[in-house]
């Protein structure tokens, strides 16, 4: 089987996006961050659910965004209760966070010796996010078969963002299709100490919406 690097963080895009790749074929790589993030939940879910759907191997790497900070998800920051307004990238914006992933991503995929890198990023319903668009997938294609000697030796990644151009309904029906359990997923960036999500922050907004216009119910327990 090809293989495949998987940004994998155990929400509702990231794990469709694995269930993705393994429906096209490709064993796997699920790479997954501690970062410093609020929303540690999610970590727990992406150990629990990566062998589930078929993962080769799961990673997880420890690196501290908290110490710089500049987001409501690595700093003292509250959690707005709001989508953004159209236009504005809201401070759940983590600075350079997709960069820093993809950029792992390319290294682990360049020792196995796997040509494809999988992100589970949406640019139809999202927060706004600069390194959400699809000027940004295509721009760190272009870095990786530049930086790296699989890439100049003429072995050429690809970047796969197969969500790029879904909305979130979308995603979910097709998630569904694939077997996909959201039960086993987790997207709210300021849940309880007991792991609930609160059902107001953007992200937790846009995943019941999702679930509201696919004529689906959202498995997973509120506030």
């Amino acid at each position: 089987m090809k293989k495949a690097v998987v940004l994998y963080s155990g929400g509702l895009d990231s794990t469709t996006c694995m269930a993705i790749a393994s429906d096209q074929g490709f064993e796997a790589y699920a790479l997954s961050f501690a970062y410093g993030q609020r929303h540690t939940v999610e970590l727990e879910k992406a150990r629990e659910y990566a062998p589930l759907i078929g993962a080769k191997e799961h990673m997880v790497v420890d690196i501290d965004l908290r110490q710089m900070g500049g987001s409501a998800l690595t700093a003292d920051i509250d959690v707005p209760k709001h989508l953004a307004e159209e236009g504005e990238i809201p401070v759940t914006y983590v600075p350079a966070r997709n960069t820093i992933f993809l950029s792992f991503a390319l290294g682990w995929a360049e020792v196995l010796g796997a040509t494809d890198i999988f992100i589970g990023v949406n640019a139809l319903d999202y927060s706004g996010y600069p390194d959400c668009r699809p000027e940004f997938i295509q721009a760190f294609q272009q870095l990786a078969n530049l930086a790296t000697k699989a890439g100049v030796e003429g072995n050429p990644y690809h970047i796969n963002a197969p969500l790029l151009n879904l909305t979130k309904a979308e995603i979910i029906r097709q998630g569904l299709v694939l077997g996909v359990d959201y039960l086993l997923t987790h997207s709210c960036y300021d849940p309880t100490a007991e792991g609930l999500s609160c059902g107001k922050c953007d992200s937790c907004r846009l995943r019941l919406q999702g679930f509201a216009a696919a004529g689906e119910e959202d498995p997973i327990p509120y506030v």
